[in-house]
């Protein structure tokens, strides 16, 4: 059976424990699927990643899935649940792609996602939300991670917010916006 929940917030504000809290009471094998990469250059980078995965359960399944997010989904075994951390990491390795190719990208993930018969549990970065980015890299980087996570939410059963240390089930609280059309032809507000 699918279902899709969506975590955002800011960085560092707890959305990956909550994902693998929600990922844990599924009682289901998890998988989680690391967008990001390992840098051995990077010291400050190896150790955000030794954080994250010393607190994950040992028996759960780590796959390293920088860019094909869909096939990884489409290989998923039933009655397994599939932790994607993070959609921001997937965005900006996929930042080269020129719009055309980047929206097909969203639509052959969005499809699948609505196929795809697994527990998924998505982790997205909140980027809006401060100053506009001064260099048109940083801006498209945020208008695509907003867009994504937008349109994810849409199709998602429960979509939480983390922030400030606590969780709120926007599902529960909040009103889901009319679907306008917009967010489909790549316009951005």
């Amino acid at each position: 059976m699918r279902k899709v929940t969506l975590v955002t917030g800011p960085a560092r504000s707890g959305k990956s424990e909550w994902a693998e809290t929600v990922a844990m009471q599924s009682q289901k094998a998890v998988i989680y699927v690391a967008t990001a990469t390992q840098n051995s250059a990077d010291r400050e980078w190896q150790q955000r990643i030794q954080k994250h995965q010393q607190r994950r359960p040992q028996d759960w399944i780590t796959l390293e899935v920088p860019v094909e997010l869909s096939t990884t989904l489409t290989e998923a075994k039933p009655n397994t649940c599939i932790l994607i951390d993070s959609l921001g990491t997937w965005v900006a390795n996929l930042l080269s792609q020129e719009e055309e190719s980047w929206e097909k990208t969203v639509q052959d993930l969005l499809e699948t996602i609505e196929l795809v018969a697994v527990e998924m549990i998505f982790v997205a970065e909140e980027t809006g939300w401060g100053v506009v980015p001064a260099y048109p890299i940083g801006r498209t980087f945020r208008d695509r991670l907003s867009n994504l996570v937008r349109r994810l939410g849409a199709i998602s059963e429960a979509v939480y917010l983390v922030t400030g240390g606590y969780v709120l089930n926007l599902s529960t609280l909040g009103t889901p916006l009319p679907a306008s059309g917009k967010e489909d032809k790549g316009i951005r507000e």
